[in-house]
Formats: C-alpha cells, structure tokens, sequence
C-alpha cells in the first residue's frame, strides 16, 4: 500500500476553522487527521503542502519510520505550525493501519483498559457576564450530564490583576460553586496570563474552591517560572498544550513542574507521540490529562488514547458547538449521566468526512480573542449539544 495524495479541509467553526485532512492510498483506504490551530490555520496549509512533496509513494503503515524521517528531514524542528501539519498525518496513519486491519486504534495501542472517560466541559459559558449567568449556564451543563467544568474567569487580563478584577473573577467561582455543589469538579483555567507574584496570589486564593487544577497559570516558554509558581500553590497546577512533542515535555515532567501534563494530540505529535508521553507521566506519577477543545478527529484520536492508556485521568470537550459539527462528519458521541464519555466503537478512529457539509462552511477569519473584549464570545447564540443525538448510534 502507497500513499498517493493528501486532501485537506477547512471548515468555519465560529470561533476558528478547523483543519482536516484525508491521506490516500492506492487501496482505496483513507484515513483522517486533524490539524486545527487556532488563529494560524493558513500557516498550517501550508506546511501540509510542503509535508506531502515528501509523503507520495510511502508506505503508510511504517508510521514511526515516516514520522522520524519527516522530522528528521524537515531541519526546522519543533513549533505549533509544522508540529499540528505532522500530527495530523501522524493520526491519519494511525488511522490507515488500523482500517487494514479492521480493527480501532486503541487495539494497535495495546488494546482497551476501559470503555468509558471522564470528561469535563468546556465552553459552557459563552455569552455569560454576571456571575448569575454563569451560575446559571453550569446549572444547565451539569444537568446535561457534565460532572466536570471548566473556564477561564479572568477576563482579558496581561501578566498582573488588581484587587477588584480579582475579586470579580473570584465572585464567578463562588456562583458556579454555590449553585452545582461541591461534588462537581472545577477547572480553572489561566491561559498564561500572569506573571509569577500574580499566580501566586491567585493560586492561594483557589484553594477554598478545592479546583482539580490551575491551568497555564503563566506563559508556556519559562520552566522555571511554572516550577516555582507550582512549589508555592496549594493548588494542583496543570500546563502543556502549548508544549510540543517529547523534547518539549520531559523536562517539565523531569522536574516535576506540573501536576497534570495536558499534551495535544493535534500539535504535540499525534497519537503514538501522545501515548509516549503518557509512559513519561505514569514514571513520575504525574496525571495525564490530554488538552481537547478542537473538532470531531481530534476528539476521536483523544478518545482512541483515552481508551488504552492506564494513566488517562480527564478528556477535555466542548459542551456545545456549532449546530453544524454534526453535520460534517460521522462522529457519534454518547455522554453518561455519570458524565463519562462513552468510548465509540467502529474501526480506526471511526470518523468519515461528509465533503459536501465541508464545502458549505468555508474558511473565515477568525482572529484569536484571549486579550480582547469578546474573550468568551466563543459560541454563536444557536449553539447546541452534540452528544446523544436522535437517530445516530449510541442513542
């Protein structure tokens, strides 16, 4: 079997476009992968356009060969540009293999260590403003199933915050708390907003909220800042979807910089580099908690690693979307009222494209928001949920 040519898609999702691709075979197996990178989505294009001059003519089940070798050969190694074209082929592959072989992924990962994942939502708070109305949107996630949220209280805010922006975003956590209880877990997300002193502070002032974690709670490029941000919280800390590949997670891990490492299967590597970094986790005992707001492929690659890695502790998932995502492709996803996610079954990732919902949403310029006014815009007011959708399987 040869690769003979790379089909690549992008679809208007509101708040970015979502980049996916379909890798050829000259057997008629195709398999998916996807490439989404917010706000540098024609960047990624192009890399994809350069990684197939290279591509035609290989074998696409010799996937650690080929991964090594485009790496290897492509000289300017690392970053989110060339990092989300690899991984998404990386995924196709993945997902080529196991359609041969009529099996899913996770069989090629060692098999199933369970059928289920916890999940916890994220964008259930678009459009909210006053604490009331995000009290209010966790009260209708959490009675959708969620057992889990997640958000990002502190508005627009550069390195430091004042005492009464602080206070703002603290009386957010304290509504949502109040009204879901104390048995629904938080996850509170910094984004790398802050300087150290500043997510510090912060960090102390979590604590009464018991959150699962801080996430990103300064920029991802100092180690030794997240490390001592992390030796003074009393608060789990958790980072590393701005992190690529094993090169630019092992040393966070090594020093023990983080409590849960949060790789991306669409930027860091694809799924086998994902399930490395999972083994470099269980050493140092540290949770692995893939990041996952993107589209139908990279949750189903996500799922596929949720499914057969021991040490998987969250899956991240937006709590509503477009009222198109179910529209483009065959993604069929079954929310418990425990708020597991429901491992899919069907063979390779178990994703096929609908082309002809593709081409009605084509590209859009949607620029990134995180120190704008519109930050939590991220949601058109039509959205809807995903999961358990009459007449698709999993009813």
């Amino acid at each position: 079997m040869k690769i003979t040519s790379i089909d690549v898609h992008t679809v208007d999702f509101y708040r970015t476009n979502l980049v996916l691709i379909e890798v050829n075979t000259d057997e008629g197996i195709t398999g998916v992968g996807e490439a989404t990178l917010e706000g540098r989505e024609r960047a990624v294009l192009g890399a994809l356009a350069d990684i197939e001059e290279s591509l035609i003519g290989r074998e696409p089940t010799r996937i650690s060969s080929t991964m090594y070798e485009l790496v290897r050969d492509g000289y300017w190694r690392g970053g989110p540009v060339v990092g989300s074209a690899l991984s998404a082929i990386e995924m196709a592959l993945w997902d080529i293999s196991a359609r041969a072989l009529g099996v899913p992924v996770s069989r090629l990962l060692g098999g199933q260590t369970r059928d289920r994942v916890r999940a916890y939502a994220n964008g259930w708070f678009s459009g909210a403003a006053s604490p009331e109305d995000y009290a209010a949107a966790a009260r209708r996630t959490v009675e959708t199933g969620f057992r889990g949220l997640k958000w990002d209280p502190f508005e627009n805010f550069d390195l430091a915050i004042t005492h009464s922006q602080l206070d703002r975003s603290l009386a957010q956590l304290q509504a949502v708390r109040d009204e879901v209880g104390p048995d629904v877990e938080l996850f509170v997300e910094g984004h790398g907003r802050f300087d150290v002193r500043t997510a510090t502070m912060i960090a102390r002032e979590l604590e009464p909220f018991r959150p699962v974690w801080f996430e990103e709670p300064c920029p991802p490029d100092n180690l030794d800042a997240l490390c001592e941000i992390r030796r003074i919280s009393p608060v789990p800390i958790a980072a590393g979807e701005r992190w690529f590949g094993r090169q630019g997670i092992a040393p966070a891990l090594a020093r023990h910089a983080v409590d849960f490492v949060q790789p991306d299967v669409t930027h860091a590597g694809g799924i086998g580099e994902l399930a490395f970094i999972s083994t470099l986790a269980a050493v140092s005992y540290i949770g692995f908690a893939p990041h996952n707001p993107s589209g139908p492929i990279s949750t189903a690659a996500t799922l596929q690693i949720g499914a057969s890695v021991p040490n998987f502790h969250y899956l991240e998932i937006m709590a509503t979307d477009v009222p198109w995502r179910p529209d483009i492709s065959s993604e069929r996803l079954v929310l418990t009222e425990e708020g597991d996610v429901m491992i899919p079954e069907g063979i390779g990732l178990g994703i096929t494209l609908d082309h002809d919902a593709i081409a009605r949403r084509p590209f859009a310029a949607h620029p990134l928001r995180l120190f704008s006014e519109p930050t939590y815009d991220i949601r058109p007011d039509d959205e809807l949920s995903f999961f358990n959708l009459p007449g698709r399987d999993g009813e």
